[in-house]
């Protein structure tokens, strides 16, 4: 009877996790269960399995749950389909073997409090990125990462001690940079336009805002708020974007879509999978919060999980190439009306 109750009540949280993100509330308790769709396709399916083999058939109490089940983990199977390799990419792969255009960014959460910086030198001895944007960086962490300014002599750096600080690194030749505070003046962003060995500029955003977490922020107001406001930069950007960062936002929440959406940016992990950057920790709970979107005017030459480096992030590497025969075959996402009218109510609501 206590499996049986365990097996019941577990499955009644299950179905209530995936329904309550359906519920467009910017609290945190609506917003966080937005987060584990895997790992609530996998209890599901075990669930549904033990209410088959061992409580079914039976009463109509268990006959509902088990078609709730069912239901729930078709729902969660079509909403995960898109991030795996059975999905149509949304990003084509590059077959030009010139570089001229190409552009390697390296992603890393440091976790401001990891002094393991030694391991990150070799990460990027390793990666051997064009960019590197760092994150959770403080004045620990410039000081640690000065020796490779020799290789990156191009510097946007904005060190913090509130776990919010960025520090990007470049080879190539950056110009324009700016660091914004788009919504808290705490929490800081760059813009930038980057120039490809080609000559070919891009923009550069990135951006790190706040989880929707109670020691952070009860809402998901302001992350939402700077993510669909860098996405309105990008749609007006006549340059080709790159928008990288910790977005504190996984890839299918609706915040996502809405931003890729309106900001016709592409995701180069639907159709080739999830590359989970966090929890690095911990083995079954873990997300895609770190993420590199592009505008149609790329193609993809690589993108990988790099191993961690004391972080609870793992690094995320991605090589682009600007690759203007691909702007006819990607699939840019669009924007409906309603779309466009829900990102500029959720970016002009108060907190």
């Amino acid at each position: 009877m206590l499996l049986y109750n365990i097996t019941f009540y577990l499955s009644i949280f299950i179905i209530l996790s995936t329904a309550i993100p359906l519920i467009r509330n910017d609290y945190w308790v609506f917003r966080v269960f937005e987060y584990p769709r895997l790992q609530k396709l996998v209890v599901n399916a075990l669930l549904l399995a033990a209410m088959l083999i061992f409580y079914f058939p039976a009463d109509l109490k268990n006959t509902i749950l088990v078609i709730a089940l069912g239901l729930n983990l078709i729902y969660l199977c079509v909403k995960i389909y898109p991030f795996t390799p059975l999905a149509p990419k949304q990003l084509i792969k590059s077959s030009n073997n010139s570089h001229s255009n190409n552009i390697k960014l390296l992603v890393a959460n440091v976790y401001q409090d990891n002094q393991n910086s030694a391991a990150y030198h070799q990460l990027i001895k390793e990666c051997n990125p064009d960019v590197v944007l760092m994150v959770e960086t403080n004045q620990w962490w410039a000081a640690q990462m000065e020796d490779i300014e020799r290789n990156y002599p191009y510097q946007i750096k904005e060190p913090l001690e509130n776990t919010y600080g960025m520090m990007l690194y470049s080879r190539l030749k950056l110009a324009d940079g700016s660091v914004h505070y788009l919504v808290e003046d705490d929490i800081p962003s760059i813009e930038v336009n980057v120039s490809l060995q080609s000559g070919q500029k891009v923009k550069l955003y990135c951006l790190h805002p706040k989880p929707p977490v109670p020691q952070e922020s009860p809402t998901s107001i302001e992350r939402d708020r700077e993510i669909l406001l860098v996405g309105q930069k990008a749609k007006s950007s006549p340059m080709p974007v790159i928008v990288a960062g910790d977005l504190n936002d996984v890839a299918w929440s609706y915040t996502t879509e809405l931003f890729s959406k309106t900001s016709g940016l592409l995701d180069p992990r639907r159709g080739r999978g999830f590359f989970n950057s966090f929890n690095a920790k911990s083995f079954f709970l873990r997300f895609p919060l770190d993420h590199i979107f592009c505008s149609s005017h790329f193609s993809l030459k690589s993108i990988n999980t790099m191993n961690h480096c004391g972080s609870d992030h793992f690094p995320i590497c991605v090589e682009l190439q600007f690759d203007p025969k691909a702007e006819m075959i990607n699939e840019e996402p669009e924007a409906t009306q309603e779309d466009k009218q829900l990102a500029q109510e959720k970016i002009h609501k108060e907190a």
